[in-house]
């Protein structure tokens, strides 16, 4: 199939500030809060991330992230106020020329997300990035290109957590189009039967929790509403 395809660039007075790669690499700072996972993310050296985006410093004329140290979760960065004006008009800009070449609208994105309980107490993790760094969540992520929503599921919450599940049964779809701050994203929401595997938390996880499914007030998105609907399905 024949298709027209265009690359797209920011500039400031005249001047290249940022293109596919740079907005890449500034958007995977802000979703992990780390240079050094974003650069392992897209196959390059700390030093070559780290001075691509010194370089966009200096032709934006400010700082573009910002780095916090300590606290409970550790050291965090994150783009400044100008790296994500200079994000934001990228993404849009982009998105609004690939819409007019491919003459349709934009589409939200899918995730999962799995309930699974065991021994009474629900398996959540501790988010390791922003969005919610260091709040609850249910385990999951984005279903990827050609891939089934149920298998989604159960390689997300492998992932995570290191348990081998089977779905039992869709509990339902979420699509609140405020509910991910990253922008519009359905979750289809899954409960899990344990089949193996032991509890461990991977990449994207702070750390494992087992907690009691009536005390999940305080989770990230709207994984407590979710929760609440379950409860009342066993109720």
């Amino acid at each position: 199939m024949l298709r027209i395809r265009a690359k797209s660039w920011l500039e400031k007075d005249g001047d290249f500030l940022v293109g596919e790669g740079r907005a890449r690499l500034l958007r995977l700072v802000e979703e992990t809060g780390s240079i050094s996972e974003a650069a392992k993310r897209m196959g390059m050296s700390y030093r070559h991330a780290w001075g691509t985006i010194k370089e966009i410093s200096e032709s934006a004329g400010e700082r573009v992230v910002q780095s916090k140290r300590g606290g409970t979760g550790g050291g965090c960065t994150t783009l400044t106020k100008t790296g994500r004006d200079i994000l934001s008009a990228y993404e849009e800009g982009n998105s609004s020329i690939q819409t007019f070449l491919e003459g349709g609208p934009r589409h939200p994105r899918v995730a999962v997300d799995g309930i699974l309980i065991t021994r009474g107490k629900l398996v959540a993790i501790r988010r390791k990035y922003p969005p919610f760094k260091g709040k609850m969540a249910l385990p999951g992520g984005f279903v990827e290109y050609g891939e089934r929503v149920e298998d989604a599921v159960v390689r997300e919450f492998e992932e995570e957590t290191g348990l081998k599940t089977s779905v039992e049964r869709m509990l339902g779809v979420y699509s609140d189009p405020t509910r991910d701050p990253r922008g519009q994203v359905i979750s289809v929401v899954f409960l899990l039967k344990r089949r193996g595997g032991k509890l461990r938390s991977g990449s994207d996880a702070a750390s494992i929790e087992l907690v009691e499914p009536e005390r999940t007030e305080d989770m990230a998105f709207d994984h407590a509403e979710i929760v609440e609907g379950y409860l009342s399905l066993t109720d």
